[in-house]
């Protein structure tokens, strides 16, 4: 079996089972754990489908950063439950869901799965650098196509997106980057902040989709060709060249808050996928048992038994 490392999206991951799974589920104690159960079974298909070697779960220590705000005030506003003075603003999370993301962390560790966040970064950061840094193939496993800008055949970094749901996942190579958006996958940063992201907060340059963005960029290369050409008059149409200049202050700070973090200094866990000892075995029975997760632990430590 070749070694291939797999990270995931966690968030991304733990919200599509929160609404995948009836929050009729729950634990003798009527607490719901529908999360939980969805969220290890997404864990054993991707396992069992795609049969990584190495795991990590990569976590939103601060799903939206101050610095990224100070840049860009309009960053992920709408998804803002309370915003806090002393650490990262509270997000809007359902309260079934809430309380269930503290049982998918102590469910992980009892599996012997590495979680991993970085403070004032998102899981997209830390999943930058440990995919940049990774001397294996990766896989990235997530909803957000943000992360596109990762994929690069060269360095075996492709991304497993779920946005489709699970019983129809797409693996996203360069190829699928050039052909679904007429960039490259080096490009798709620039790309994403002219086209804008309502869900993000990013209005985008005003006027420029993504077909004009494509155009300008398999013209000019990359962001910083496009304002040099629409700085010189040259390149492109009268109307496009205004628009470009009158977005120039969200362009100077956009591009920063849409690339993710690649030189994060974080820790190197061993992140091998291996059958439970003994003891952890023991740790998930109890577990199992407390939160009435049968047979989706059964699935997965069954699944990690088979690496």
């Amino acid at each position: 079996m070749t070694d291939r490392l797999m990270l995931l999206d966690s968030a991304s991951l733990y919200f599509r089972a929160f609404y995948g799974v009836p929050d009729t589920v729950k634990a003798p104690d009527g607490t719901p754990v529908n999360a939980v159960r969805g969220f290890l079974d997404i864990i054993t298909r991707l396992v069992t489908t795609y049969e990584p070697t190495h795991l990590i779960a990569c976590w939103d220590d601060d799903w939206r950063p101050q610095w990224r705000v100070d840049l860009i005030p309009t960053y992920k506003t709408h998804r803002v439950a309370e915003v806090t003075a002393t650490g990262p603003d509270v997000e809007v999370v359902p309260d079934p869901l809430e309380v269930q993301v503290p049982i998918i962390r102590q469910t992980l560790d009892a599996l012997g799965i590495p979680i991993i966040g970085a403070a004032e970064h998102e899981a997209d950061d830390v999943i930058g650098t440990l995919a940049t840094r990774a001397s294996l193939p990766v896989d990235v496993v997530t909803g957000d196509r943000d992360l596109f800008q990762l994929v690069d055949d060269s360095s075996g970094v492709r991304v497993i997106y779920t946005a489709r749901g699970m019983s129809n996942l797409e693996i996203v190579t360069d190829q699928t980057v050039v052909k679904k958006y007429g960039v490259l996958p080096s490009q798709y940063a620039d790309f994403a902040t002219m086209r804008g992201d309502s869900s993000d907060g990013l209005p985008g340059v005003a006027g420029v989709g993504e077909k004009t963005a494509a155009t300008l960029l398999a013209a000019h290369g990359d962001l910083a060709g496009i304002i040099a050409a629409a700085e010189a008059g040259e390149g492109m149409s009268a109307g496009v060249r205004a628009k470009i200049l009158a977005a120039l202050p969200y362009l100077e700070v956009a591009p920063t808050v849409v690339e993710v973090v690649k030189d994060l200094d974080l820790p190197e866990p061993d992140a091998r996928l291996s059958p439970l000892d003994e003891a952890r075995r023991a740790d998930a029975a109890t577990l199992a048992e407390k939160w009435a997760l049968g047979t989706a632990m059964t699935r997965i430590t069954d699944a990690l038994g088979t690496r």
